[in-house]
């Protein structure tokens, strides 16, 4: 069995969680308060249950309104700087060592703030959480574009820009369907040509034909949920398996998976987390990483995720360690600087529990 005090020190690493689905309620109740912003709960501990229940409802409206109270009070770099380093901060405490936080610039901008000035208020945020987190963490921007908008050149120079700065990669985001990948091939194509990174939202709501188009037409270098390659994956009455010609693309490139279990379950992209894809894709050795996606809307964290998927699927430690490594090869920083935190923080700290 593995303890609550193994999965929090356990070295985790995230790759897909959003910086606007990850505020502390206290903190939102405080900076809607400063702007005069009304909420429907003013209690920080019934206002964290609100976000839950909201995103539980099963309503997509009810799901989407949480996002704009939490929007609404991230509009002034002081606030954005604060919820960045308590993200920073709160990670860390919850033992998480790399992580990659994604936000779309461009909905931060109804005070007066440009999109430089966002992704400078993030990465003062950022700088100062890990300079204050009670154990060491590396974390860094990944920017977003919604699809649904127009402005993922804009957002995909932007990141170019500041690739220096803080931030590693791109990813658009936003509702799959009638929203393709392609219909932001501009982007993608200038940030190969730019040699940068980027990952794209897909295989969520919407099937195969978003996995296929943001790998083979945009050229993706995770897909960002990709649960939905389950469906190119056939289960025989015999316990055999065959996979799809996507599905076996994406595993022989190794192609990173991002994926989030608990927030599946809460936009019905899984029934349970004992059926959730990860498993069989787990056992298939895709390259699947764990994720929190949206901590407040999910009531989550990287340590309950390990802790809800050793439950179902009978995880250990080792299967943890599969995680993580997986995850941190697949990060967008530099690889030496990966392989430095496998090798000096994650793999030591699990042959010491594993004794190994």
């Amino acid at each position: 069995m593995i303890t609550p005090e193994q999965l929090t020190a356990a070295p985790k690493v995230l790759l897909h969680d959003h910086l606007d689905g990850g505020l502390r309620p206290a903190t939102i109740v405080e900076l809607a308060q400063e702007i005069g912003h009304q909420l429907p709960r003013t209690d920080a501990g019934e206002l964290g249950e609100w976000f839950v229940e909201s995103a539980d409802s099963g309503s997509l409206e009810r799901y989407l309104e949480t996002f704009d109270h939490t929007v609404a009070v991230m509009q002034n770099a002081e606030a954005i700087t604060r919820v960045a380093s308590e993200c920073v901060q709160d990670l860390a405490a919850d033992g998480v060592v790399y992580a990659e936080i994604r936000y779309a610039p461009e909905q931060h901008l109804t005070a007066g703030l440009s999109l430089e000035q966002v992704v400078d208020a993030v990465r003062v945020g950022f700088e100062h959480g890990m300079a204050n987190a009670e154990r060491p963490i590396v974390a860094r921007q990944l920017l977003t574009a919604m699809r649904h908008q127009a402005r993922s050149m804009e957002i995909a120079e932007l990141a170019v820009a500041y690739r220096d700065a803080g931030v590693v990669g791109f990813d658009i985001a936003g509702a799959e369907a009638g929203y393709p990948p392609t219909r932001h091939l501009d982007a993608f194509e200038y940030l190969q040509r730019e040699n940068a990174h980027f990952t794209i939202h897909a295989g969520e709501a919407f099937g195969l034909p978003s996995i296929w188009q943001a790998i083979q037409w945009c050229g993706a270098d995770r897909l960002g949920h990709g649960v939905r390659i389950i469906d190119d994956v056939t289960e025989n009455a015999d316990g055999s398996v065959e996979l799809g010609r996507l599905a076996a693309y994406v595993r022989d490139r190794r192609i990173p998976l991002e994926m989030c279990p608990s927030s599946n379950l809460q936009t019905g992209a899984a029934t349970s987390i004992a059926e959730h894809p990860i498993g069989l894709l787990t056992k298939l050795r895709f390259r699947v990483t764990v994720n929190t996606d949206n901590r407040l809307m999910s009531g989550t964290s990287m340590s309950r995720e390990l802790a809800l998927l050793a439950e179902a699927f009978d995880y250990g430690l080792a299967d943890f360690r599969w995680f993580a490594i997986n995850a941190m090869k697949s990060a967008f920083l530099p690889f030496d600087e990966r392989l430095a935190i496998i090798d000096e923080t994650i793999k030591p700290w699990y042959a010491a529990e594993l004794k190994v």
